[in-house]
């Protein structure tokens, strides 16, 4: 399934070179750039899930069809590519996949080509705009596909949906964090909108759409995307804390010391105010400032031991459990049910 996705993608990226020659100037190494940053690695989640849904809801991989359905599902990467460089910016992270992250890039460039100006402006100048080309790209590619035009004004609106939840989800992201709101409802209406939507509901669902599902099938599986995305944020949480560096190609506690109000943190300050307010002092007094690899290894010792991690892993277990019941009394095809399933346990079981 990756080695298609790659491959539209490529075709896409293609098609598009003589536009960005046109431009000249910078621009073409900025297409480049991003172009080698899709390519970077990353699992092609969204677009193997949505391809699950659309064959378990009755489409033919071997159809006339198919070619088109995995370019507009393909598409998906292109906004998975703007969601990740948009919120590098926003979390100041320096690496991605084990690689300077797109705004450390520009200003890199920027700095050894002596460029005026500031370089960290520009840096993140540039990525700003990188990631609205890939967003405006991920739309070009997605109406462009050309999958039947019924099939096309069904799914018009979910795609637009997905857009603005995205959006919406980082909006909230960043408004949780400017007013220290610390609630665990809070954080999960986050991991809903910012990532479960987008990961795995919304293409559960275009799938779903672009196969002409019923009604009952595009519930089943809207319920077991919005479960199993919160899912996998919260293994992204637990990650982004507790994560091997060399494995996940960020470093380690960087959720740490960006601030970010995760559902982890959120647990283990709500348990700390109700049990040991020296701990969620300890925590809040910590968050969001230049941690040393030290006080990074302290604060992982006392969200262990206001039970944190053990409370999110449930809430994984629980989550997971429940899409597995959803996933069991649908209507889906039994192939694509075992699909899934497998794709499920990876996504909430991953140490990346």
């Amino acid at each position: 399934m990756s080695g298609q996705v790659e491959s539209a993608l490529g075709e896409f990226f293609r098609s598009r070179a003589d536009e960005a020659r046109a431009i000249g100037g910078a621009f073409p190494d900025a297409v480049a750039l991003l172009e080698d940053y899709v390519f970077r690695g990353g699992k092609r989640l969204r677009p193997h899930f949505a391809w699950i849904a659309w064959q378990g809801a009755g489409g033919d991989p071997d159809g006339p069809d198919a070619p088109a359905v995995l370019r507009a599902l393909s598409a998906l990467e292109l906004v998975q590519a703007c969601a990740l460089v948009h919120d590098d910016i926003i979390d100041a992270s320096t690496t991605r996949r084990g690689f300077p992250t797109v705004h450390v890039e520009f200003a890199q460039r920027h700095r050894r080509e002596g460029w005026r100006g500031d370089g960290t402006r520009f840096g993140e100048s540039a990525a700003i705009l990188l990631g609205d080309l890939a967003l405006a790209w991920a739309d070009d590619m997605f109406h462009g596909s050309g999958v039947p035009p019924e099939a096309a004004g069904r799914v018009a609106p979910v795609w637009s949906a997905m857009r603005t939840e995205m959006l919406g989800g980082q909006f909230l992201d960043i408004t949780t964090e400017a007013t220290a709101d610390e609630s665990v409802d809070a954080a999960l209406r986050i991991d809903r909108f910012k990532t479960a939507a987008y990961t795995v509901e919304r293409p559960l669902h275009l799938g779903a759409v672009l196969a002409g599902a019923d009604d009952a099938l595009v519930a089943a599986y809207r319920s077991i995307g919005a479960d199993l995305g919160v899912a996998y944020q919260l293994r992204d949480d637990l990650l982004g804390v507790f994560g091997d560096p060399q494995v996940t190609g960020k470093p380690s506690g960087d959720d740490l010391r960006s601030g970010k109000r995760t559902v982890l943190l959120a647990t283990a300050l709500d348990h700390g105010d109700r049990t040991d307010a020296a701990a969620s002092a300890e925590l809040r007094a910590g968050i969001g400032t230049d941690l040393s690899v030290a006080d990074v290894e302290r604060l992982r010792v006392v969200i262990r031991e206001l039970g944190a991690v053990a409370d999110v892993e449930d809430r994984i277990d629980a989550l997971t459990a429940r899409a597995s019941r959803t996933l069991d009394a649908c209507t889906a095809t039994d192939d694509a049910k075992r699909d899934l399933a497998a794709l499920a346990e990876s996504l909430t079981q991953r140490t990346s």
